[in-house]
This record gives C-alpha cells, structure tokens and sequence, in this order.
C-alpha cells in the first residue's frame, strides 16, 4: 500500500509540466567546454571536466566557477583540434557571478555576468574539478581547482570580486593528475584541511596505443597505468598546510580516484572519507580521532559491489535516502556495470542493494559521472540524478561518423519511499524530467544548488567538448520547504560536515548534512534544502556540529531560507539516531 499511495503522488507531482526547464542561454551563460582532442586519444580527453557553485561575494545567491581545457600534445596547435574550440583564446577557466533579480510578481531571473577577468583568476591548465570552503577562517570561501598536467591551484578571495593564487603559500600544488578535492574538518580544530584525490600515473609522453571492442583505435582504461597515492594536507591554521598524507595513513591503500566525500559514516562524531576508485576497490576511510585513518571498506561491504568485483567508480554521494537516521552511498559506474546504491544498516555495514531499489537495471546501458541525492519534488524523500556519457567509442555513433561518438543522456530519478518489504524504492522519471532530458552530451560534473532560492534544487551540467547547462526546477517549490545556512566562527562560515535533524509532529524527523562535496569534480550548494511535503509544521531543529557539539532550535518557520549559527541554539547531549 506504501507503494502505491507513492506511486500515485509521482503522477500528480508531473501533472502540471516538466520537472525542469533549460535556462542557459537565457541566463546569459555562454560557457562551452574544449577537450582539446586531435586524434592522438589521450587519456585525459575523457575524464574532465567539472565546477563548482559557491557564494564568492557574500549576496547571498550562488555564483559559478567552471574549468576550461586546452590543446593537448608536443604540438598543440588549436587548428589541429577535431572539434575547435567555441570560446575566444587564450582559454581558461570561468568564473561567472549570479546577479538574480526578483520580480514584483515573485518571479525570479538568474543572470550569470563573466567576471574572470575582474576576479584576478587566470585558471589556463587542462582543469578537471573543483572544491569550495574557505580555509583560512576570514568570511570568504574560496577555490582549489585539480588539473591534468600542471600543478593544481588554490585560489584565496580577497574579497571585493578579487582573486590571489595561494598555492606556493598554501603548500598544496600537487603536481600529480588530480580529478576530486574535498575541505573538511578531519581533526575537529574549526580549521578546513583539504583531501586531494589522485587519478593516474599518466603523461601524455607515455599515451598508450588502445584497441577497442570495434577493432578499432579507442581511449585506453585505467588498467594501462598505475595508480597514484591521494593526498592529506591538514591545515596548520596560518595560512598555510602540512602534508600528512603518510603519517596519516592513507598512502597504505589507494586506486584510481575519481570521487570523494567526507561524512560520518560510522556515527561517532568525527568526519570519515569514502573514497571512489576506478577498477579498483572503494577506501573508506574510518577517522581514528588521533589524526589517522583506517580502510574498513572492504570490512563494512563497500569496497565492491555484490559479486565481489571492482568497478569503475566515478560519481559518489552520501545521504540518508531511506530515512532511518544514517548515511547510505550511491555511485555511478561504467556501461554494463550498472550504478551502485549501498545500504548502511545503522551499524556501519553497507549492503549492495542496487537491483532491488530500481536504480540498478535502468543504468545498464549508461556511463555515469556526476550524480547526487537531492529532493527535486521536496516530499521529504532524496530523489538522483544522473549525469551520463561514455569513456569509450560507441560503435553506432562512430559509423554515423559522429566527432565526438561518446554521447549518451542523463537520467533522473524519483525516491518512492518504503515499499512493502520496508526498503527503498526509486522510478526512473526521466521522461517526465523536461526537454533537456532528450540532449545527448558526454556529461561530467553536475552542480547541485537553489540557483534562484526559490526553495528548490537546480542543477547546472558541465560537458566534455560541449556546453554546461542550466536546468532550473519547476516542481519542488509546490511542496513545502525549509532552507537552512549552517554556519560557524566569527566571521561566519559554512559549517561543512554537520549534521542536522527535521524534527516534524508525529512523523520520523529528517537527517541531511551540510555539504558542498560529492558528484564528479564538482562542489555543490552548501545550504541545506529540506523539503517538508504536505506539512510544513518543524517542532525543532537538532545540529550535530563538526567539533562533536549538538544544538537545538525551536518554533521555526517554514519557506524561507534561515541561517543557524553555532552558540546560538541551546546545547543539548547528543540523541541517539
């Protein structure tokens, strides 16, 4: 009967029109991304690029930071490009300011307004992700941005629209291909350090001639070369950061990294590391609390799937997606592996159970990259989306002599809540999802935040050798809502990997995280959406903060974005989840 009464309720939510809408060209932005392939099929053609969403100026709405590549080659001369580039040269990344405006009907614009060259960023490296948070505890969140033959960059805001490279400073220019970062708190000081993800030991000196299933010339897999060690950088809390990646422990068991996210996954207070590797087995790395970590991946049933194999991880998120209190994990996976949604029992143990929730056999056919749990219809239930494009030539495509045969669409779907067995079900709800759905693209990163804070999530899409794209949410904002800032220290800054609990009349509350990590190469809103469905009544708020302290708040509002601040709620001991 739960089943049903869910089922009934997806089709009154789509009823009235498509879930999203395309606005990037009416947005004003203009970004499209250049790979710089000529034929010579190097490796890292293929695994970039992302971005990230982040409030750079204080306004309150999300600005935009997209990474750009380049020609690649001894002679990388762009006429040589099989797809030239659609931006004028030099290329380079792209920061872009969102100036939202509200109408006196309520209506909302976004409007994104190139501000690179004012910014002082010059981002000219072949870029693949972004991570977001700001590390030195000034108010203002700042930029590390992964590449692929140069060093990685942090860029320090300096306020007032303005950008400085810190990276010397810092200690943080990993020269190695890095594709994920993630700030998080690992040592509990109130100081972001910093997890780089390490891909592999490639350079383009060393691009391996790879056959394909064709018969034909194809990109190589990460089975070709070696994988490299990930970074720890902690923050010394003056500037600058002390590699531990050693001391630390997590040099002793390391793949191919793709994904990374930092949370409590064992629910002792203290931020973990799940760490997404491309055939090669997942690390989750249990926080020791003494500055070391441990992998119990392999222990805790999330280091492969089911049948006992690795896959080609790519995309991750974590999130309570089946309302009992504790994080579950979703990654994306290479065609004919299918996508993976891991289970936590309440205990730490994971179970594969990616065919029984639905979300298993309608990823079959598809490459997946970037992907997060989101509420799209704010019914309380985490719904996904999945960006989708392959690594690999699809055959049909390259006989069609298409330029770039890698394309694929992406997929959306819906959270149906608990079945009848008591486990979470999801509906694939991409054809209901909008004409954007129809656009075949080789997608990478998806950034997930309220662009217009109209009280639901949007999503913008980056692509290989193809433009980003806008996706504004139709339907969420129907339902009732609550947006939360959660914020620490004077002055005020996003408290990254805390924890906070809905607490409504007569119904389980609702546990969601403060997070701007996840997807692909990508950096997500870090507010908190929590959508309340038919109820808006919130009894209290509970906020596990990331120093292991607990607040509450009470006679809260629904539909409006409000801001909690650590030492303003009252204290409370921690509940149990």
């Amino acid at each position: 009967m739960v089943l049903l009464l869910a089922l009934a309720g997806a089709g009154a939510a789509f009823a009235a029109g498509p879930i999203f809408v395309e606005r990037t060209a009416e947005s004003g932005l203009d970004f499209h991304h250049f790979n710089g392939m000529s034929g010579r099929f190097y490796f890292a053609e293929v695994v970039g690029a992302g971005g990230g969403l982040l409030d750079f100026d204080g306004d309150g709405d999300l600005d935009l930071y997209l990474v750009q590549g380049r020609m690649l080659g001894p002679d990388s001369d762009i006429p040589k490009a099989l797809i030239p580039p659609r931006h004028p040269l030099p290329l380079r990344d792209r920061l872009y300011r969102n100036d939202l405006t509200v109408a006196a009907d309520g209506s909302r614009t976004v409007k994104w307004v190139d501000v690179t060259e004012s910014s002082g960023i010059d981002g000219t490296g072949y870029g693949m992700g972004v991570a977001t948070g700001d590390y030195d505890n000034d108010g203002r969140v700042d930029l590390y941005v992964t590449q692929f033959d140069a060093p990685n960059r942090l860029w320090r805001n300096e306020g007032g629209g303005t950008f400085s490279d810190a990276t010397s400073a810092a200690g943080v220019g990993e020269e190695r291909w890095s594709v994920p970062a993630v700030f998080f708190d690992f040592d509990r000081d109130g100081w972001l350090d910093l997890y780089v993800g390490n891909y592999m030991d490639y350079t383009l000196a060393r691009n391996k001639a790879c056959i394909g299933e064709s018969g034909l010339r194809d990109y190589c897999g990460p089975q070709s070369y070696k994988p490299l060690p990930d970074r720890l950088f902690r923050n010394r809390r003056d500037g600058t950061f002390e590699d531990v990646s050693e001391k630390s422990g997590i040099t002793a068991d390391f793949g191919a990294t793709l994904g990374v996210t930092a949370a409590d996954f064992d629910g002792d207070g203290w931020l973990d590391v799940y760490v997404a590797n491309d055939q090669t087995a997942n690390q989750l790395w249990l926080n020791q609390r003494d500055g070391t970590f441990a992998n119990d991946a392999l222990l805790l049933g999330c280091a492969l799937n089911r049948d006992g194999q690795a896959e080609a991880s790519m995309g991750v998120d974590a999130a309570d997606v089946d309302g009992d209190g504790d994080l579950d994990l979703f990654m994306t996976h290479l065609t004919r592996e299918s996508n993976t949604l891991y289970l936590n029992d309440g205990s730490g143990l994971f179970r594969d159970l990616s065919t029984g929730s639905g979300l298993g056999n309608p990823s079959w056919g598809y490459t997946g990259f970037g992907t997060a749990f989101f509420d799209y219809d704010n019914d309380g239930w985490l719904d996904l989306y999945v960006a989708n494009g392959s690594v690999y030539i699809i055959f049909e495509l390259a006989r069609e002599k298409d330029p770039y045969p890698l394309h694929q669409t992406n997929q959306l779907y819906r959270n149906l809540g608990l079945g009848e067995n008591g486990r979470v079900t999801f509906a694939e709800t991409t054809s209901e999802g909008g004409e954007v759905f129809e656009h075949s693209g080789v997608s990478r990163g998806a950034l997930f935040g309220d662009l217009d804070n109209d009280g639901d999530t949007d999503v913008v899409v980056t692509n290989s050798s193809g433009p980003a794209r806008v996706l504004i949410n139709q339907v969420g904002n129907r339902a009732h809502w609550l947006g939360l800032r959660l914020v620490t220290g004077e002055p005020r800054r996003d408290a990254l990997g805390a924890r906070i609990a809905v607490h409504r009349p007569g119904r389980p509350p609702l546990w969601r995280r403060a997070r701007a990590d996840g997807s692909f190469a990508s950096a997500n809103d870090p507010r908190v959406l929590i959508g309340l469905g038919e109820g808006e009544a919130v009894s209290r708020l509970e906020v596990h903060w990331p120093d292991g302290t607990v607040e509450e708040w009470d006679e809260i509002n629904a539909g409006a974005y409000l801001t909690l601040a650590r030492g303003t709620g009252q204290a409370v001991e921690p509940r149990q989840q």
